[in-house]
């Protein structure tokens, strides 16, 4: 018996899958928080249809394989009849990766693995599958309706980008000056938008590496998907990779990633380590390395997502002498990130998602944070 006492405006969730064993382990982790509640769990999309006359739920969790109407065909329905907030969560093989790239596409705020919460009611498992229910029911998915900024209410402790690498030297002398590099951090919402902004850039771009929160598998598909979409390379970050113009590097769904400085040019690292912010990756750790190995030279972009990654080590590259800019409230799905980083005053400027992809050209021609502000 669920004995969690149930905030008023606990975020409601249906469940649609087809497995009764899935369902309700995956209830159970969900209602071991105070601010979600499962109102209604459903076999398969006729089944959740016929329960949604009754009421929609603020988040639905979907399963993509059941019977009589598959996962993907009932999304498009959703999206296209009645917009809500959309976590996939299913089993995926390196095959399937394709199909959550999809989901992504047709409007599906998260996708996860079953795979990926390993022991189910372990405390990690819990805060990811929450988190991503939390992140989904603050997705501008819904016509006039302003999303509701709910914030984790379990306690978990969160580590800093110092257990991966200590922070620059207060004080330390500037970097010397090598070619510019970006580095991008994304979360909720950032599929579509890493798409948008990477299709607007030119082989003749600076370096990019991005870390952009999806699970272990997912990576490698997303970074395909972008790389048939493109005028740049992208790939998914192998460690060595040496950074070049026109190519876009995406942080593995299981690892950290740092930049060494070679010359004038930038190596990826790729790193195993605990959690940082409760990712891995984590943009606070790309974001320091950045700071460390880059300084001036760098431009830190930090986009649509849930929560505080990114915010402290975007702040470090500004200090650093970076140039450094937050994705916009009113473009983003989920002004979670970028809001922390523009609080702390990490952010020279908040940028609408439009304008981004501009902003990076202009920025590898040549600009640096040591002269005006783009667009000052």
């Amino acid at each position: 018996m669920n004995t969690v006492q149930k905030h008023s405006d606990a975020i409601q969730v249906m469940i649609v899958e087809d497995s009764i064993t899935a369902r309700t382990m995956l209830k159970m982790m969900l209602e071991s928080a105070p601010d979600i509640t499962v109102t209604d769990t459903a076999r398969d999309p006729f089944d959740a249809v016929e329960k949604m006359k009754n009421g929609l739920p603020d988040v639905i969790l979907l399963d993509i394989e059941m019977p009589r109407m598959d996962g993907l065909t009932f999304l498009r329905r959703i999206m296209s009849q009645h917009p809500l907030p959309v976590v996939i969560c299913s089993n995926h093989t390196e095959a399937g990766s394709d199909t959550a790239m999809k989901a992504l596409s047709m409007g599906a705020v998260e996708v996860m693995s079953k795979s990926q919460l390993g022991n189910a009611m372990s405390d990690e498992a819990k805060i990811q599958i929450c988190d991503s229910v939390r992140a989904a029911a603050q997705a501008r998915v819904r016509p006039n309706k302003k999303p509701v900024e709910r914030k984790p209410l379990v306690a978990e402790k969160k580590l800093s980008a110092d257990v991966i690498m200590p922070p620059r030297p207060a004080g330390a002398p500037m970097t010397p000056y090598t070619d510019p590099i970006v580095s991008i951090g994304a979360s909720t919402g950032g599929t579509d938008a890493l798409a948008k902004v990477l299709t607007g850039l030119t082989p003749d771009c600076a370096p990019v590496v991005i870390v952009q929160h999806m699970p272990e598998r997912f990576t490698e598909a997303f970074a395909r998907r972008l790389d048939g979409m493109c005028s740049i390379r992208v790939k998914e970050a192998e460690d060595g990779d040496m950074l070049e113009r026109g190519l876009a590097l995406i942080a593995p769904g299981h690892s950290h990633v740092t930049l060494t400085r070679m010359g004038r040019s930038y190596r990826c690292n790729v790193l195993d380590g605990p959690y940082v912010c409760r990712h891995r990756p984590s943009v606070d750790v790309l974001f320091r390395s950045t700071s460390c190995e880059a300084g001036q030279n760098a431009l830190g972009v930090l986009m649509t997502g849930m929560g505080d990654d990114g915010a402290q080590g975007m702040l470090e590259m500004r200090n650093a002498g970076s140039l450094t800019l937050a994705q916009d409230e009113a473009s983003c799905v989920v002004y979670g990130m970028p809001r922390e980083a523009v609080k702390r005053g990490a952010a020279v400027r908040s940028v609408a998602l439009n304008n981004i992809a501009a902003e990076i050209m202009q920025f590898s021609a040549g600009a640096s944070a040591s002269k005006p502000a783009l667009g000052r």
